[in-house]
Parts: C-alpha cells; sequence; structure tokens
C-alpha cells in the first residue's frame, strides 16, 4: 500500500445492504417495474436488463431491496467475485449486496468497481460452503479499503480507464481476425457443397458404410486405465474427441464385440443430440485414438472407395449438413436421428481426386484457423492477467 493511504474496515465506510427473493408461489409478485438482479444478470460490468422483475407488492413482502442507480453491488454467495454497476434503480436477491458509501461524495463509484475487480480472487478463495460458496457479512465489512482521497481516485480511475480502453480495443481486434477467418472458411464450404454443381442426386448412403453402436451394459464398465476405452456421444464434440470421463471396457471381452471395434480414419457422428451450440458433435479417428470401442447412439462412417474421409468430415461440419440435421431431428426431450437419415442425407460427390485436393485446401484452412483460435485465446489470458496486473498496482499506489 502506497505510504500515507489509510486503510479502514470496508463496513466503516459503506454500507452493505441484503436482498432477498419474493416468494414464487405468491400471485402478484413478478411481472412487475421493477428490475430484479440475481447472479445471472452479473455477467456485464453495467446492468441494465434483468431476467426478472418483480412488483411493488413483491418488494414489499420479501426481504429484497433496492439499490439506487449507479451504485455498485457484489454477489456474496454462487458468483463469488462478480460485481457490477447498476444503470438503473433494481431490486436484488439473497445472493447479492448492495454497497453504498457512507459519506457518497467521498468514494468515486468507479474507484470502488475497480476495486471490487482487484480483490475478487481473494474474496473467491475466501468462500466457504459444501456445494454452494459464500462468504459472511463479517468478511465483506472487515475487507481493508484504501481510504484515498477523491482528487487521487479519479486519477487512478482515468489511468485504468485509458489502459483498459486500449485492451479491449486489442481483445476487440483478436476477435474480429478470428471471426473473418471463420466466416472466411464457411464461405468457402457453402460454395463447395451448396452451389448448383452440388445437385448430383447422391446421399451419404452411396459413399459409407454405417454401423451404430453397441449398448455396452454399464454395469460392467472397467475402472482400468489399461482397459479399451469406449467412444459415447460425450466423449466427441465439434471435430474432436473429448476424453474426459471416457468409459473403458474389459479388454479380455473385447473380441466378442470385434464388430464395433473402430479403425483410423473412422468418421463419427453423435446421433443424440447431434447438433449442440457452435456445431455438429463428430469427430475422425486417428491412429493415436485407437483402440476403441463404439457405443450406441453413435454412428460410424466408414468411407467407399468414392468418398474421401476428411471431405466427408467437413461436410459434416457444414452448414449445409447442420441445417439437414436441424430439419430432420425428432424427440422432444433428446432430439436424435436415425442411420437411415443419415443415409438419406444428400452431399455433393465429385470425382475422388477433386475430393482429395479439396479436402487439403480445407485441412489447411482449418490448421490456419485453430492457430488464430489458439493465438486468441493466448490474448484474453495476456488481457486478463495484464489487466489484473493493473488493477494490484492501482491499489497498491504503484500507478503514475
Amino acid at each position: 500500500m502506497k505510504a500515507g493511504w489509510e486503510v479502514k474496515p470496508l463496513g466503516e465506510v459503506c454500507d452493505l445492504i441484503g436482498g432477498g427473493t419474493p416468494s414464487k408461489k405468491a400471485k402478484g409478485y413478478y411481472g412487475g417495474s421493477i428490475p430484479w438482479v440475481t447472479v445471472r444478470d452479473m455477467n456485464v460490468e453495467t446492468v441494465e436488463i434483468t431476467d426478472h422483475a418483480i412488483t411493488e407488492l413483491g418488494l414489499k413482502n420479501s426481504s429484497s431491496k433496492i439499490i439506487p442507480k449507479g451504485e455498485i453491488i457484489i454477489a456474496s454467495r454462487v458468483g463469488l467475485g462478480k460485481v457490477c454497476k447498476l444503470a438503473e434503480d433494481m431490486a436484488i436477491n439473497q445472493d447479492l449486496k448492495g454497497v453504498i458509501p457512507k459519506r457518497g461524495g467521498e468514494i468515486d463509484r468507479q474507484f470502488l468497481f475497480y476495486w471490487f475487480q482487484s480483490i475478487a480472487g481473494f474474496i473467491e478463495e475466501n468462500g466457504v460452503g459444501a456445494t454452494v460458496q459464500g462468504v459472511k457479512l463479517t468478511f465483506l465489512n472487515n475487507l481493508g479499503f484504501p481510504v484515498v482521497p477523491l482528487e487521487e481516485q479519479k486519477r487512478i480511475v482515468a489511468v485504468l480507464d485509458a489502459a483498459f480502453e486500449g485492451l479491449t480495443r486489442a481483445k476487440e481486434n483478436a476477435e474480429a481476425n478470428l471471426q473473418n477467418a471463420r466466416e472466411l472458411f464457411e464461405s468457402h464450404l457453402a460454395f463447395i457443397f451448396e452451389h448448383e454443381k452440388s445437385s448430383t442426386g447422391s446421399t451419404l448412403g452411396d459413399a459409407v458404410a454405417i454401423l451404430t453402436g453397441y449398448a455396452f451394459k454399464s454395469a460392467e464398465y472397467s475402472e482400468d486405465p489399461n482397459d479399451m476405452a469406449m467412444v459415447r456421444g460425450d466423449n466427441i464434440v465439434q471435430g474432436q474427441f473429448r476424453w474426459k470421463n471416457v468409459k473403458r471396457w474389459p479388454v479380455a471381452r473385447c473380441n466378442e464385440f470385434e464388430k464395433f471395434r473402430l479403425d483410423a480414419n473412422d468418421v463419427l457422428l453423435a446421433m443424440d443430440r447431434t447438433w449442440v451450440k457452435g456445431g455438429i458433435k463428430y469427430a475422425i479417428v486417428s491412429d493415436v485414438d485407437l483402440p476403441l470401442l463404439l457405443v450406441q447412439r453413435v454412428a460410424r462412417l466408414r468411407c467407399l472407395d468414392n468418398l474421401n474421409n476428411e471431405y466427408l468430415g467437413h461436410f459434416i461440419g457444414s452448414k449445409k449438413f447442420e441445417r439437414y440435421v436441424l430439419s430432420i431431428q425428432t424427440g422432444m426431450g433428446v432430439p436424435h436421428i436415425s442411420g437411415q437419415q443419415i443415409k438419406d442425407c444428400p452431399i455433393y460427390l465429385p470425382d475422388i481426386s477433386v475430393q482429395n485436393r479439396l479436402a487439403v485446401e480445407l485441412s489447411a484452412m482449418r490448421l490456419k484457423i485453430e492457430a488464430l483460435e489458439t493465438d486468441y485465446r493466448t490474448k484474453l489470458n495476456d488481457i486478463a492477467d495484464l489487466r489484473q496486473s493493473l488493477l494490484q498496482k492501482a491499489f497498491a499506489g504503484e500507478l503514475t
């Protein structure tokens, strides 16, 4: 802490006001004109809209409180470390606290906001609770708040605002570059699979041998990491496998299920919840993934001589296939598709030599996008680290 700065318990300089939830059973408590903030609304710096609103009656008959426009709210339960400003007067639920300076003219609200961001990790680390993490009011009241002259607060805020504006631009530029690359790739896929030449009358059934997996009994799964991995829908994401929580089958019993052993270059497609946010759940088996067994509700598409497996993978990852799946999937609770529906899907099948060339081009473009995504994630982490470093320096009195 900078020499000359005084530190006081937060409770001495601010009132921490808790909220509440009107009874969900009482008629007339919800759907009113009072915005009611929960942790779900706190994914922004300034809360402007809320998922729910309550009535005057709901406010009166609950422990919820109105926090004035411009004041700060923090999460004291569930989303520890979250802090927001309010765009207008809003009520809060019991997981939140309003932080209102006792002498409003002595504390700059943006300074208070940035201070909470600087200690977000500390608040999160001190959460207690077996299932839901929270901090007590006494803990919050005893947080050491730097009592700094108002002019110094404003200077620190101005420095941080300028720095964070630059970090935001860097993030937006990286995001724009990534989005442009993705759009270029999507347009290339659309040109190949959706232009007029794609109406060849061919279907996937003309070019792949389809097999659906076996219903292995979960009671007989193995806990031995040396036993054979099994591919379920949960192990497939957009274009790759996810081996977290993979299930296994005893190697000694694998000969009984030789039919369901997978080969390198097999294309796998989830048949339940085929589409999730982000695209179709499919992946191509490589040598390093083997050995593997195919589980029910996953389709194995093994290419015949007239279809390149990477070309097939790009087709399944295209918007055209996504639209096809969304148009034919059935099931209210768990959307799914059938093996016959997969066979019936139209596909553009040029000569195999053309497919081979297109597969190489598309795979090269995909690798460039993956490199951009890695670079983007690295930049995001660097920006987050730099932001936190600046916040730490600011409240240590090290900003000049």
